[in-house]
């Protein structure tokens, strides 16, 4: 990501961290964080650029304890899941509400997974391999975002042009910048799963504000039937729905 122009797409991201948009189509079958922590609010959130933004508060946080934690978290997202020409980026679709509220819940405390030793480098097959819990680890990864900020520009994350951010995730992602307890490519790849499981997922659990997220895929949510439109030759264009607007 280093030294790339500030129109840096989100098509481009994903294709070079090796991720295809269309792998991940929304609500109740991406699994990870969905089904864990449900908000049923729709609150809004003002329109604002990458970085120095201001969301609005009444949305409330569940896990994260200050705005500077949470405006790293939500910068770190953006660049993941940007703005451009297709539509909204993470902040827009409430990706940052969307993880902290399920750092909260189960998701973050690893509740109903198994969380005993002996810990290893396994396969990837093998599931989960960090004796911190998925909170631990984004509390973490966002004080060495922070330090890593500090230590090569002398700024705090969230006050940091696009490519220097840019260069820091692509740090995280290679694995180069130091951990206790996980390696930074492990916490890296939590947040950018979190990222678009948040951009994608049922708006009901708080991210994929107004279906945008569908909208941009011209995926159709969770419809009641399509019997109406079973027989047509010709690819549908269908209005979205949320399994909380039913």
């Amino acid at each position: 990501m280093t030294e790339k122009p500030k129109n840096y797409s989100r098509r481009d991201f994903l294709k070079t961290t090796g991720i295809a948009t269309g792998a991940l189509i929304g609500g109740g079958i991406i699994g990870g964080l969905v089904g864990l922590n449900v908000d049923k609010t729709d609150k809004s959130v003002s329109d604002t650029g990458t970085t120095n933004h201001e969301m609005a508060t009444n949305q409330g946080f569940q896990f994260f304890q200050n705005q500077r934690e949470f405006d790293v978290l939500s910068n770190a997202t953006e660049r993941i899941f940007p703005k451009d020409d297709l539509g909204p980026g993470a902040i827009d679709l409430g990706v940052p509400y969307f993880i902290d509220h399920q750092l909260a819940g189960q998701y973050g405390s690893n509740t109903k997974e198994y969380m005993q030793g002996p810990f290893a480098v396994g396969a990837k097959t093998q599931g989960y391999q960090s004796r911190l819990t998925r909170a631990s680890i984004f509390r973490q990864g966002i004080a060495k975002l922070e330090e890593e900020a500090s230590n090569r520009f002398d700024k705090g994350f969230s006050s940091l042009e696009a490519e220097q951010m840019d260069e820091i995730l692509t740090a995280f992602q290679n694995d180069e910048i130091a951990m206790t307890g996980v390696t930074s490519a492990f916490f890296f790849r939590l947040l950018r799963t979190a990222t678009l499981e948040g951009a994608y997922a049922d708006p009901m659990y708080g991210g994929n504000r107004n279906m945008d997220g569908w909208k941009m895929k011209e995926f159709p949510g969770h419809q009641m039937a399509y019997i109406n439109v079973i027989e047509e030759d010709k690819f549908q264009k269908i209005e979205p729905m949320s399994l909380g607007g039913m």
